[in-house]
């Protein structure tokens, strides 16, 4: 990869000069006038760090334990479809980026690849699987088995999909997933974005994943801004949502990360880890699994530095008092 690409930015313009518009409106729109989509990322400029000094950071880690899962670093790579719009290569390279990278990658349903394509892509690798909800408990369930079956340790249910938002870019360049391109799990949308209950989600844990303990975590997220423009951006409500899940779930974020630093922030406001979807994109359109791998590694490097100046030699140091609001 070109020296020249030095952070998550440079990246994204990489990636632009490389992909068909439309692809890349794709991957970077959001819903209506993408005020949501611009308020994630505009929420990390209203929070500062406050660091700590005279503490002895000589040795710095970034690594963590996620839902059992052992990763380099408290950002894992979020589930985003249709990866071969982006790559030839797509989840492939995604899950090989990723395992190069030390963290987990979360595989969605509307992938361009097999769940075992994937498994086998990076043996031994953390991973874990989106699943958008089908009234077609048979389809549910074959999913959920066959990525358990192949390793992948977690599920994230989405449930902010009873309908498609309205992408103006994609309108625009008139995207449309390739005919050619292979979606073997695809479920008509219809079936795949009906709104889920509480009982879908009971059945969904006691009958398929055989948890006993029900949900173990939540993900704040509002797609990324695709979905319903104008509500909040995910960092603003973390805190409320850290707070109201108490000790009984594990709290993730995703939505604006872009740096490092941004790690920081989430977890000082409560979040265990994070979500990134965007930056390992851009990462796969610019240079395949090493785009990927770089992508990630820059972000870790960023992390291990600002954990350093902030005074703490792993993320499980950081408090809410390592972050203040910029207008106080």
């Amino acid at each position: 990869m070109s020296d020249d690409l030095v952070n998550v930015w440079d990246y994204e313009r990489a990636a632009e000069e490389r992909l068909d518009p439309g692809a890349f409106g794709y991957v970077a729109g959001g819903a209506n006038d993408e005020w949501t989509l611009r308020e994630n990322r505009a929420a990390f400029e209203r929070w500062i760090l406050r660091p700590r000094m005279l503490v002895d950071v000589s040795r710095v880690t970034t690594t963590t334990t996620v839902l059992d899962t052992d990763s380099s670093m408290p950002l894992f790579v979020a589930p985003t479809a249709f990866q071969r719009t982006v790559h030839p290569d797509g989840e492939l390279a995604m899950a090989r980026g990723a395992a190069g990278a030390g963290t987990a990658m979360c595989l969605s349903t509307f992938a361009t690849a097999t769940i075992e394509e994937v498994a086998e892509a990076a043996p031994g690798a953390p991973r874990w699987f989106q699943l958008y909800w089908s009234s077609d408990r048979g389809f549910v369930r074959d999913v959920v088995e066959r990525a358990e079956a192949v390793g992948f340790t977690a599920v994230i249910v989405t449930v902010d999909l009873p309908r498609l938002g309205r992408r103006e870019r994609d309108l625009r360049t008139g995207f449309v997933v390739p005919e050619e391109l292979p979606v073997p799990a695809f479920v008509a949308l219809a079936e795949a974005s009906r709104a889920v209950s509480p009982e879908d989600i009971s059945w969904a844990v006691d009958a398929v994943l055989a948890a006993e303990a029900g949900v173990d975590g939540v993900v704040v997220s509002n797609h990324g801004g695709r979905q319903l423009d104008g509500v909040a951006a995910t960092l603003d409500v973390l805190p409320e949502v850290v707070e109201a899940a108490g000790d009984r779930l594990v709290v993730l974020m995703d939505g604006g990360v872009r740096r490092g630093a941004d790690v920081v922030k989430a977890l000082a406001l409560g979040a265990q880890a994070v979500l990134a979807g965007r930056p390992p994109l851009w990462g796969l359109g610019a240079g395949g699994a090493d785009g990927v791998q770089r992508v990630l590694e820059l972000l870790r490097d960023e992390l291990e530095l600002a954990l350093a100046l902030c005074g703490c030699t792993s993320p499980a140091e950081v408090t809410r008092g390592h972050v203040g609001h910029a207008s106080v």
